[in-house]
């Protein structure tokens, strides 16, 4: 299993960042796919999942509105499309699986939000 998640960068506030994640080596269409962050001092806190069906869920308030789950099954993708950055969106973003498997984490991508 491989999770390898890109698009992370620098970017000032009011920005925008789209995270992909490709995934390989586990059935990509029938998995629901999290994505979770890592703030600096901070533990990791869940941020959105995408059931196979579709279905997504924001875990908190602070991102609801401003981010937007979405996956292509056909390339083994899912997306973050993330709008009107904050500081505090300042982290590490992982994607996973949900429930999450401990076995199954990629190196992250950063996303430093900065003016």
């Amino acid at each position: 299993v491989q999770l390898v998640e890109s698009g992370g960068g620098v970017v000032r506030p009011g920005g925008s960042l789209r995270l992909s994640c490709v995934a390989s080596g586990f059935d990509f269409k029938s998995a629901t796919i999290s994505w979770v962050r890592r703030a600096p001092g901070k533990g990791p806190e869940r941020v959105s999942r995408l059931s196979p069906s579709g279905g997504a869920t924001y875990s908190t308030n602070f991102v609801r509105g401003r981010f937007a789950i979405s996956r292509d099954n056909a390339k083994n993708t899912a997306f973050l499309q993330m709008n009107s950055l904050k500081p505090e969106d300042t982290a590490v973003y992982y994607c996973n699986l949900f429930p999450v498997r401990p076995d199954y984490w990629g190196q992250g991508t950063q996303v430093t939000v900065s003016s």
